[in-house]
């Protein structure tokens, strides 16, 4: 199995990427194959005048195609995502996320803006045809400390990051073709 990662924050280290990397050491731990992608990928000048042959959104996309999964990590700020997920995931193809499962996470000041990703991101992602967006965590602030060196979680996100990845994992496997087996 392999998942694409996305760090959607302009920023790193950041608390959403902190989250983000901890999945998918998690994930590794598991025999899935990870591959980590961020903002930074992308050249600014690519994401703004949406060139859709740019090298690094060719690589992604393809990658991305043979993917099983794709865990996106981003803070919200003003009640959204960061307009440079927003950029990226506007010039993806249009199923771009067919057959995929897609777990957000997300991080923000205060509980306020948990909903965020309900109204902004998912129907994002419903756009790009995923077909099962899981709930997915969100942390504020106070949750996640020293996210710049060695990240400390609280217990509750923890556990509710780890559940959250329980069931992605499940939903990956459950999309697993079954083996061919031999008639006798």
């Amino acid at each position: 199995m392999r998942v694409i990662t996305l760090a959607g924050s302009p920023r790193y280290p950041s608390r959403s990427s902190a989250l983000l990397h901890h999945a998918g050491k998690w994930l590794e731990s598991q025999g899935v194959d990870v591959l980590p992608w961020h903002l930074h990928n992308f050249p600014p000048e690519d994401l703004l005048a949406a060139r859709f042959d740019s090298p690094a959104l060719i690589t992604f996309t393809e990658q991305l195609a043979s993917a099983d999964g794709l865990i996106i990590a981003t803070p919200i700020y003003k009640a959204s995502f960061p307009g440079g997920l927003k950029a990226v995931l506007d010039i993806l193809p249009e199923r771009a996320l067919e057959h995929k499962v897609v777990l957000p996470l997300s991080t923000g000041g205060s509980v306020a803006h948990m909903l965020a990703v309900d109204y902004s991101l998912k129907p994002v992602l419903n756009a790009l045809k995923a077909q099962d967006i899981l709930q997915g965590v969100f942390a504020d602030d106070s949750q996640i400390a020293h996210y710049d060196r060695t990240p400390v979680f609280t217990a509750a996100l923890e556990a509710r990051l780890k559940e959250s990845l329980h069931q992605f994992l499940q939903a990956l496997i459950r999309r697993q073709p079954e083996p061919l087996r031999r008639s006798a």
